[in-house]
């Protein structure tokens, strides 16, 4: 990894330098431990510390994220009628604001109602198991930057501490999440009614919107990503921990953009594979599902904590960057006031 030669031990650094201390509840780290770094730096950062501490991962991995990854692959609390009768409200209401209902948007809707109502069966793993795992990764990550040894019963105390703190964070981030597919739904409805009022085509105007959405879309999933991890690390929750993580992310979104992307792509490969080889079987006899389950289980599992730890370690960064951007700044006032 880029400049990875000249960068001493976290423990060395930690000595010298004055640690990061935003709350009662945070773990002494050196921002400028952690380098300004590219996606692929730290996805490979996100490796480096998953051999590092493997079995502590180890074990999140198969207790924590992978009943959440099996409930969430198998569907296995959600109805298929309510999921179907979700699906054709969502094509009449596409239909209803004026966008042609294409074979592509007829899979996107089925899609979003699967996910919407898997999302929401499952919220009670989500909102425990999956939240205990991405608050553990922080915590470990924190440590090996600090110079500590990971312990159990410290970061039990800590949840105990936190926990209506990162459950408020995480219900404002979905808050947030849904008010914008709300705003995105009102402004293509209200762009299509008005193409069909001047009588002009509102498919092919209505694309780029679509780009533009995904493109904002992804950011806000970004900026709530980051929100969960500074709800851990730093003094801050809800909204407050939002806007804290849109200042971070400020100047460093394409990396932030290049990391969910690659998670999301490899969770929906995974999601597909399930999907055609275990609940929908294309081809063969079917007796392959019994290795094939466990194993995409795995496989989901093994995306979301690395999508987890490479969040933390864009963290990182961004406070790196932040705190050269401030001494920086110091330093010129400084030299002005001379």
């Amino acid at each position: 990894m880029a400049g990875s030669g000249s960068r001493r031990s976290p423990r060395e650094q930690n000595e010298e330098e004055d640690p990061l201390q935003p709350g009662e509840d945070s773990i002494a780290v050196n921002p400028e431990i952690v380098p300004p770094m590219s996606a692929l730096e730290i996805l490979r950062e996100a490796i480096r510390i998953l051999r590092q501490e493997i079995s502590a991962f180890s074990s999140i991995l198969f207790l924590l994220i992978c009943p959440v990854s099996a409930a969430l692959l198998s569907d296995a609390f959600v109805s298929r009628s309510l999921a179907a009768a979700l699906s054709r409200r969502l094509i009449l209401a596409v239909g209803f604001a004026g966008l042609p209902p294409t074979h592509i948007l007829r899979e996107i809707c089925r899609h979003v109602a699967g996910t919407v109502l898997s999302l929401v069966s499952c919220l009670p793993l989500l909102l425990s198991l999956l939240l205990t795992a991405r608050a553990l990764t922080a915590y470990i990550i924190a440590c090996c930057y600090s110079g500590k040894t990971p312990r159990l019963a410290e970061f039990w105390a800590m949840l105990r501490r936190l926990w209506r703190r990162l459950l408020y964070t995480y219900l404002c981030i979905g808050a947030a999440v849904f008010s914008c597919l709300a705003l995105f739904f009102a402004v293509v409805s209200v762009l299509c009614n008005l193409l069909m009022v001047s009588g002009l085509r509102s498919g092919e105007m209505v694309y780029p919107v679509l780009v533009a959405f995904g493109v904002g879309f992804a950011y806000s999933l970004v900026v709530g990503n980051l929100a969960g991890v500074v709800s851990v690390l730093e003094d801050s929750s809800g909204i407050e921990a939002l806007l804290r993580s849109i200042r971070l992310a400020r100047g460093r979104v394409h990396a932030g953009l290049a990391i969910f992307l690659g998670s999301t792509v490899g969770l929906v490969f995974v999601q597909g594979l399930f999907e055609h080889r275990v609940k929908y079987l294309s081809y063969g006899d079917g007796s392959s599902r019994i290795w094939e389950a466990p194993l995409l289980v795995l496989m989901h599992s093994f995306v979301i904590l690395v999508d987890s730890m490479t969040n933390v370690v864009f963290y990182f960064t961004c406070r790196s960057e932040e705190v050269s951007e401030n001494s920086s700044i110091q330093e010129m006032e400084t030299v002005d006031a001379t």
